[in-house]
This record gives structure tokens, C-alpha cells and sequence, in this order.
């Protein structure tokens, strides 16, 4: 996700470690995988000519269509008319590029002096639609599994994801703070749960594998994203009260 900040001095010519050192984390997968691809996404964009706007809109574009066709699909892989595999295969490349993409758009403009407000609020506003689509998308694959999902299981679901995303924007700022600031293995292990690469990971793999268990993943992550944001309440309240 872009920030809103310029790089004092950018290389002239970054390179894919340049590129990365100025990434944004994530967390465990994010960092290894998503923001490792990002990096090199970002030195073929520098090198095509392409602005991190551009990225921007590709990830948008990218991850509106796999959402997409999840959600067309939805009813024909109940059905057994369609191979879920193939359809959990398009959900796992698609969504892993676009958020790939969306880590790009943030080291180039980094990377290359690019930052501008204006960019990194529609970056924000690119990350909403992106993962409005896929919250859609697994919504419609977990009542076309089962049926009698009930409507406030989906609402809650898609409510409390969009935790992750509000999250992600308050660390951005000069007030920024964790919960949890260790950076041990067994901590940050443990925070896979909500590192977004390693969430979409899962959710493609299980379209892949095991789509009738949609509603669980539904159920498990409305838990956990109901909870961090009764904690980071919790967290944020004592804090203020400290003054």
C-alpha cells in the first residue's frame, strides 16, 4: 500500500532490492513472498515506463476480475458443473498478483520518488474495492455451498474485514501503534493470521481444495477480525485514558 510520503533521496536506478528495502511489510508471507514479487514487478514497471498509478489500476483491475469470476462461478461449482479446482487455481494467481501489484505501486513510488497524496488516496480507495470484491466472492462461494448460511454470519463477515483494511491505513500515520510490537518468530508466526498475502493465500488454496468449507473460513475470520478490533478498541481506550 502506497504511503503518503516522498523518499528524501531515490536511486537513479533502483533495483529489485532497492525496490524492497523501501517496502512496507505486511507481515511473515507478506514480506517473503508478496512484497519480494512487488519488488520485481516494480523495476519491469520503472523499466516499461509504467507510473505507479498505473500499478494502482492493475491491481484494481486484476482483482475485481478474479473476484469476478469466483462469484459467477459460485453456483456451477456447487453444482459440479465447473472443476472448483480450476476456479480456486484462477482465485489463488489472480488475487497473490494483485496484491502483488498493489505492493509495487507503493515501492515504485517510493523507490523513485513518485509519492503524492492524491496517489496514495487512491491507493487506498483501489484496496477497498479490491477486497469489497472479495469479501463478495467468498461470501457468494460460502452460500452456494451451503445454502443456509445465514444472512448475519455473511454480514458480519464482510463488516469485520474490513478491520484489516482500517488497520492498515492507521499505521500509516505519525499516531501509528501495535498491540504487539515483538518481531520474534513465534509472534509473528502467530500474526500470519492477519497478514493479508497469507490470508488470500489460504482462502485461494481452499477454493482449490476444499470450497465446501467456505463457511468455515467465513466463520473463523469473522471471529478473528471481531476480536482484533474488540482488542485494538481495548488497546486504543486505555491508551487515550492514559492521556
Amino acid at each position: 500500500m502506497r504511503t503518503f510520503s516522498r523518499p528524501a533521496e531515490p536511486a537513479a536506478h533502483p533495483t529489485a532490492a532497492d525496490y524492497y528495502a523501501v517496502n512496507r511489510g505486511g507481515g511473515l508471507f507478506s514480506e517473503a513472498i508478496s512484497q519480494r514479487i512487488g519488488s520485481r514487478i516494480a523495476v519491469l514497471a520503472r523499466r516499461h515506463g509504467l507510473s505507479p498509478t498505473a500499478l494502482t489500476i492493475l491491481n484494481l483491475g486484476l482483482g475485481l476480475l478474479t473476484a469476478f469470476v469466483v462469484i459467477a462461478a459460485a453456483g456451477p461449482v456447487a453444482d459440479e458443473r465447473i472443476p472448483g479446482t480450476l476456479i480456486g487455481l484462477i482465485a489463488l494467481a489472480g488475487w497473490q498478483l494483485a496484491y502483488a501489484l498493489d505492493c509495487a505501486d507503493g515501492q515504485l513510488a517510493r523507490g523513485t520518488g513518485q509519492s503524492t497524496a492524491a496517489g496514495g488516496r487512491l491507493d487506498v480507495l483501489c484496496d477497498v474495492a479490491v477486497q469489497s470484491a472479495l469479501v463478495a466472492a467468498l461470501s457468494t462461494t460460502a452460500k452456494a455451498q451451503e445454502p443456509d448460511t445465514p444472512a448475519w454470519l455473511l454480514s458480519a463477515f464482510a463488516a469485520t474485514w474490513m478491520v484489516n483494511l482500517v488497520t492498515s491505513v492507521m499505521q500509516q500515520g505519525t499516531q501509528a501503534s501495535s498491540m504487539v510490537t515483538s518481531r520474534s518468530p513465534t509472534v509473528r508466526a502467530v500474526k500470519l493470521i492477519r497478514d493479508y498475502g497469507a490470508v488470500i493465500a489460504l482462502a485461494g488454496l481452499l477454493l482449490v481444495v476444499a470450497p465446501q468449507f467456505a463457511v468455515w473460513f467465513v466463520a473463523v475470520f469473522t471471529l478473528v477480525n471481531g476480536g482484533f478490533l474488540a482488542a485494538s478498541i481495548a488497546f486504543t481506550g486505555r491508551s487515550a485514558l492514559r492521556g
